[in-house]
This record gives structure tokens, C-alpha cells and sequence, in this order.
């Protein structure tokens, strides 16, 4: 016993330094409950395969899908018009949303799709995320107090009540409850947010090459002044010719920087276009061709191919995505710096032969505060010239390991992370929606775990990332371990007889003091229970002791029961209490001591109110 309690304590202390990573230190303080054989391996290794934790990683991939798609983007813009220009207003709609979704969903799954939302709200307001992602992970569990669903520990007092032959609960009896701790953590959480998570988290220092977006690039080299959209008619002779046939950029000095082409006709949830750029790709009809160059020879272009030029305002009717200028989907453009000693310097770019040996065109040439954008293929390259390239993801990726001739600036990869696949927003959706009847429902038989990994899943196989790799870098590896290492400690507290030790004694001494006393006696110390272990097992352990107590002084369990189940579920003083609470910690950039600040004076505030309310929702 005291072993265990001194690796806590330790464990505890660390977190509240913060010099070391949380995730570290959970994992030192399960290797000392292996050496010291306080827990078996199975034991300690039983929370890498909770369902708590599969469920984080399967939403942290669902969460992903939703911001890559845009539809976090287009969720957040409808709120954003009812919240108008208020900073409160917008707080107190995401707590209000966040709270009424946590009373149906699980409070994990509850942050896991609203993150990716808070953070777009956050950028539409200048605002740094810290402010708005401990709340809502707050305002989830609060929430689900709300319902008997909304969270584990109100199951178990639940099931307390019933074995003791008490009448049971309905859905919506902790309705009042739940609403007064919304209420009040709202409150609370307003001035306490502002005053310590408005300027959590450093700015990453700028060195060196400031890196440009996609859409500054193409603004800075006037893509879209010389960019010419082509439709290729049923009779066009370009028909079953490749783009190198036509020898189209040698005869007409013209680029074309890519091949749109219907691949799912009238599909709204599938991918209705591919985007392609290679010279060999055989034309067809309906194809769309966004030529570059001089407006007279992309119509000279045009008229010898029997080609309709588009206007560049008219919406493209036959394509899935109604755009007059380029989209990053598959292709994308970035900027490389030719080095002193590269091969290439005084050769032109035709005789470079970037696009046959890198798959890449060469847009413009940046020379000092020089644009050369017309007549590229006679234009000779000098030392410190900066090429704007195009070509697929994949080949800018390969330009990167060619570091002798060239250097690529800033991080084109990084940038198309940041690139929405805005026309699959519609499928994630429904997936979404589909998993949270799946979660809500009891009369559909799957399990949320395995709703939650279905989707995720779903998200990949349906192509809402860019690839597999992109869903791996959203899951938070640090949250992940932290909770995994963490679940087992509430079973060496329990295998070693600490926890029933600490509430037999706090709770039997003080009920000679009366039912308020005691009420506030087992209410703070399941509080402090759940800073330690999940809320789940400091519920299972406490309620049949509050009942127990409740019968010995001939009082009404329900206001005991009920101390214990918001005791253990408004925990929020400890990143590790609740999945939410280490969920948004690396998005929001939190330490230990930011839990502290905001988290303790809420919890405590909570429990006082609560002391003085359960009695009159629920009498002695």
C-alpha cells in the first residue's frame, strides 16, 4: 500500500512540474508498479487494449476526417453566423452545443468531433484554441449529466439503486442536475478561461524562409491572370492523343497544368473528378484542360483543336466542384532555389528536363524582384533563381531528397495537409452520423468501440484523407500513452487497498456530523478519488458505500448516489481523470498546471453548489 501510494504521489508531482512529458511520466510510474510486482504484466499492459483507448484513437482519426474534409470548416461557418461578432456569444453557443451533444454521445466522442470544429471557430476569431478546447472537454462532461446514458457512473449508481430494491431511475432524472452544472461550469468557466488559456501556448519563432500558402503562391506569380480553362469536344482531334503527342507546349508554348476528368457522374458522395498532370494521359471527351500562357496562343490553341474556351467566370457546369481557379486536390505547386553549384545553371528550361525526369512543369522564374512567366523554354536558369514548380504531391515530395542542384523552400507537404477535400464533406458526414445513431441507440447491436472503429475505418477506405499516412499523423500518440499507462494505476489503488481504505475512513467519520456533512464527505472524496483513477471505478467503489452510509443514518440514498456520480464525472483538475481532459491537451498546448488554475477552482465551485442543491432536488 505504501509503495503505490508514494509512486501516486511521485507521479502526481512530476505531472505539476511539467518538465518532463506526460506521457513519460505515466510510463515510469507503471514500470515501478511492474518492478515493485505491485500489478502482473497483464495487468499493466491492460489499458493499451482498453476500449477507452481504441475509442480515442478511432476518433482521433474521425476528428482528422472531419477538418481535412472542410466539413469542420462548414459546421463552424454556421455557427459562426449565429454567434455574429461576440467572442461571449460564440463561447457560451459551443458550451450550450457541446453540453447537448454530450448528453446523448459519449463525452469522448462527444470532444473528438467538436475539436476540429472549436479549432476553425477559433481561427475564424483571431483566437488561440487554448481558450475554447478545455471547455468544451469540461462542458462534455457536464453534459452528460444530463441523461443516464451521458456518462458511465450514472449507470452505476443506476445499478446500485436496483440491486438495493430501490426504485430506479428514468432517462431524464438527472435532467436538473446536469443543467445546474452546465449553468454553473459555463459561468465559471467564462472569466476563468479568458483570465489563464487566452495566451496558453507559444508561437512557433519564424526562421529563416517564411513560409507561403498555396494560394499566396498563386497570387504572387499571377496564376489565375494567365490561366485558360479548355473543353474538349466529342469531335475535337486531340481525342485519344496524350498532351506530349500534341507536342502542345513546344508548338504553342502553352502549359498544361492539368487534366480534370468526371470519373463518378451525378455522385454526390463519392470523388466526381480526377485531377491529372502527366504528358502521356490520353485525352477524352469532356475532359477539362487549364491551359497557362498568352491569351492569343491559347486561342490559336483552341481554334486549331476545335476546343471551347471557357470563360474564367463561367461556373464549370460538367465538373463536381464549381471553381474558376486551381484546386490542390492531387496536384499542387511549390518553390525551389537553384543552389550555386548546381548542374543547371545556363541551361534553359527546356533542356532541364524537369518534367520528364521529375514529373514536375515549370511555371514562372522569380529573379530577384523579377516575374518571367511567358517564353519559359528558351529562358536560361542563374544561381538563386527560385522556380515555381507544379506536378503531383508525390513528385514535389521526391524534389525534396534532390537537395544538390536545388533546396525546397518552406514546407509544400505541410501545406497540403492544409488543403480541404472539401467534395467528400457529404460522406463524412453521414459516417459521422451514422456512428453517433450507432452510439446512441440501444437497439442497434453494435458496440460503441466498434462503431467508432467502423468509421474510422470508413473515413480511410472512402478516401476523406489524402492517403493512410495522413490519418496515422492525426491520432496523438502522447494522449494515447498517457491514458493507457494511467487506466492501470486505479487497479494497483485497488489491489493494494488504498481507495477502500480512503473512503471508509473519510466517509464512517463523518457521519455522526449529519447527512450535509456527509454528503459533502463522499461527493470530495470521490472527487479526489477520480484525480487518480477513472470515474468509472471510483463510482463502482463509492456508491455501494454512500448507499450503506445514507441507510445507517435512515436517510434517502438518491442525494448520496447522486454526490457520487457527480463527484466522479465532474473531475477536472487532472489531464488524466477523463479521456476528454487528455484529449484536447496537445491541441490546446496544456500543461498540468493549466488544469490547476482552470480546472480545480471549477470543480470545487461545482461541489459546493452541488452540496447545497441535492438535497432540495432530492430530500433526505
Amino acid at each position: 500500500m505504501l509503495i503505490t501510494l508514494i509512486i501516486l504521489v511521485l507521479a502526481a508531482i512530476f505531472f505539476m512540474n511539467g518538465k518532463i512529458r506526460s506521457d513519460l511520466v505515466a510510463l515510469c510510474a507503471l514500470i515501478l508498479l511492474l518492478v515493485f510486482q505491485i500489478l502482473t504484466p497483464e495487468e499493466a499492459l491492460s489499458g493499451f487494449s482498453n476500449p477507452i483507448v481504441i475509442m480515442m484513437i478511432g476518433l482521433f482519426v474521425v476528428g482528422g476526417a472531419i477538418f481535412q474534409t472542410g466539413l469542420a470548416k462548414m459546421i463552424s461557418n454556421k455557427m459562426l453566423k449565429l454567434a455574429g461578432k461576440s467572442e461571449l456569444r460564440l463561447f457560451i453557443l459551443l458550451m450550450a452545443v457541446t453540453s447537448a451533444i454530450g448528453a446523448f454521445v459519449s463525452n469522448t466522442g462527444t470532444v473528438a468531433l467538436l475539436l476540429p470544429i472549436a479549432v476553425s471557430l477559433a481561427a475564424s476569431f483571431h483566437m488561440n484554441p487554448s481558450r475554447l478546447l478545455m471547455p468544451i472537454a469540461f462542458a462534455s462532461s457536464m453534459g452528460g449529466m444530463m441523461t443516464l446514458i451521458g456518462t458511465p457512473p450514472n449507470l452505476v449508481i443506476q445499478n446500485t439503486l436496483t440491486e438495493a430494491g430501490f426504485q430506479p431511475l428514468e432517462f431524464f432524472s438527472f435532467l436538473p442536475v446536469g443543467l445546474i452544472c452546465v449553468g454553473v461550469g459555463t459561468l465559471v468557466l467564462i472569466p476563468l478561461s479568458k483570465y489563464f488559456l487566452s495566451k496558453t501556448g507559444t508561437k512557433e519563432k519564424q526562421r529563416g524562409y517564411k513560409n507561403k500558402s498555396l494560394n499566396d503562391l498563386a497570387a504572387e506569380y499571377q496564376l489565375g491572370d494567365h490561366l485558360f480553362r479548355m473543353h474538349v469536344a466529342p469531335h475535337s482531334p486531340l481525342i485519344g492523343k496524350t498532351a506530349a503527342e500534341a507536342d502542345i507546349r513546344n508548338r504553342y508554348d502553352l502549359n498544361i497544368l492539368e487534366i480534370r476528368r468526371i470519373t463518378v457522374p451525378q455522385s454526390r458522395f463519392f470523388k466526381t473528378i480526377s485531377q491529372r498532370t502527366a504528358p502521356n494521359t490520353v485525352l477524352l471527351p469532356d475532359d477539362l484542360l487549364y491551359v497557362m500562357g498568352d491569351f492569343d496562343k491559347v486561342q490559336h490553341f483552341a481554334e486549331t483543336y476545335r476546343l471551347e474556351l471557357l470563360d474564367t467566370h463561367m461556373p464549370e457546369e460538367r465538373s463536381a466542384i464549381n471553381r474558376n481557379s486551381l484546386d490542390f486536390y492531387d496536384i499542387g505547386i511549390a518553390e525551389i532555389v537553384l543552389m550555386p553549384t548546381s548542374g543547371l545553371i545556363n541551361r534553359t528550361i527546356g533542356e532541364s528536363g524537369f518534367r520528364d525526369k521529375y514529373h514536375v512543369n515549370i511555371l514562372g522564374i522569380r529573379r530577384k524582384r523579377e516575374y518571367i512567366l511567358n517564353n519559359l523554354k528558351g529562358e536560361k536558369m542563374h544561381s538563386g533563381d527560385v522556380l515555381l514548380v507544379q506536378g503531383s504531391w508525390n513528385a514535389i515530395g521526391h524534389l525534396s531528397q534532390e537537395n544538390s542542384d536545388w533546396v525546397v523552400l518552406g514546407q509544400p507537404l505541410n501545406e497540403a495537409a492544409k488543403v480541404t477535400l472539401d467534395y467528400k464533406a457529404p460522406l463524412a458526414g453521414v459516417i459521422m452520423l451514422l456512428m453517433i445513431m450507432a452510439m446512441v441507440f440501444d437497439f442497434i447491436p453494435i458496440a460503441p468501440v466498434t462503431a467508432i472503429m467502423i468509421a474510422a475505418v470508413l473515413m480511410v477506405l472512402t478516401g476523406c484523407f489524402r492517403n493512410v499516412e495522413a490519418a496515422y499523423k492525426t491520432i496523438n500518440w502522447e494522449s494515447i500513452v498517457l491514458i493507457a499507462a494511467m487506466l492501470p494505476m486505479s487497479m494497483a489503488l485497488e489491489k493494494t487497498g488504498v481507495s477502500e481504505y480512503i473512503s471508509n475512513s473519510l466517509v464512517s467519520g463523518l457521519g455522526v456530523y449529519g447527512p450535509i456533512v456527509l454528503l459533502a464527505g463522499i461527493y470530495f472524496t470521490t472527487s479526489l478519488l477520480t484525480m487518480f483513477i477513472s470515474n468509472t471505478a471510483t463510482a463502482v467503489l463509492l456508491a455501494p458505500i454512500a448507499l450503506q452510509s445514507a441507510i445507517q443514518i435512515g436517510t434517502s440514498p438518491y442525494p448520496f448516489l447522486f454526490a457520487v456520480t457527480v463527484g466522479a464525472s465532474m473531475c477536472f483538475a487532472s489531464p488524466f481523470s477523463t479521456p476528454p481532459n487528455a484529449l484536447v491537451m496537445p491541441a490546446g498546448q496544456y500543461t498540468f498546471m493549466d488544469y490547476i488554475k482552470v480546472g480545480l477552482p471549477l470543480q470545487i465551485l461545482i461541489g459546493i453548489v452541488m452540496i447545497l442543491t441535492l438535497p432540495l432536488l432530492f430530500p433526505f
